[in-house]
């Protein structure tokens, strides 16, 4: 089952585009907070969002923007404003896909079915999404996701890039300057910076249930362990 996230503050709109989606077989979550769609996001991590552009507070433009930096999940906006500029606009700010109201709702349905294939389905096997695997913990690097076995973490791209760089090479330590490289090429970042970034990556393992993976070796830098591999 796919989770479908509507954003969209028309709540008759929004309810009847529940009533469709829930009809075939998906999950779906409207947004209400309209000044935390991002945070909302986050807490949800949906295959597929619908976004308005005309939102409370901050449009669809900006919110669109905000998933972006975290996650590369499918956005498709409905919106009344029909202008080729407001779709290029869409588009330019991250957007898959672009619906115009007033619209049948069997189309919506059907661009939500397209974008779940493409991304997750038989397209996406067909294009051969790059993956890497260890021991059954996979980081799918362009969607920016880290998942094991049910569960499922949204990362940033830094996040994405030092995830990559440690399951990629564990066990084996990977040196600070290597990840240093990785992550900012020349430009220099003191330890504070890089020891942020670490923290923050085991907060992601910790959602998925893995705790003391990321090991520190001090003065060499750190190490991946497979500590959630279960014994045979």
């Amino acid at each position: 089952m796919y989770k479908i996230m509507i954003v969209e503050d028309d709540p008759k709109l929004a309810g009847l585009l529940e009533s469709h989606i829930v009809r075939y077989g998906n999950e779906c979550v409207k947004v209400q907070e309209f000044e935390h769609v991002l945070d909302r996001f986050k807490e949800i991590r949906p295959h597929v969002v619908l976004l308005d552009v005309n939102l409370p507070s901050f449009d669809g433009y900006y919110w669109c923007r905000q998933i972006r930096s975290v996650s590369t999940c499918p956005i498709i906006f409905i919106s009344a404003r029909n202008g080729t500029m407001d779709q290029l606009r869409a588009l330019e700010n991250g957007a898959d896909d672009y619906i115009t109201k007033p619209f049948h709702y069997d189309i919506v349905i059907a661009k939500i079915h397209s974008q779940l294939r493409r991304v997750y389905g038989d397209y996406a096997a067909v294009s051969g999404e790059r993956t890497v695997d260890k021991e059954g913990l996979v980081l799918y690097p362009e969607r920016m996701e880290l998942r094991l076995e049910d569960k499922t973490a949204t990362l940033t791209k830094k996040e994405t890039i030092l995830l990559e760089t440690l399951l990629s090479r564990s066990p084996r330590l990977v040196s600070r300057e290597t990840i240093l490289e990785k992550l900012w090429d020349d430009s220099f970042v003191d330890d504070n910076t890089l020891s942020v970034n670490i923290t923050r990556v085991r907060k992601r393992l910790a959602e998925l249930g893995i705790e003391d993976a990321l090991e520190t070796v001090r003065g060499s830098g750190y190490r991946l362990n497979a500590v959630w591999k279960q014994p045979k």
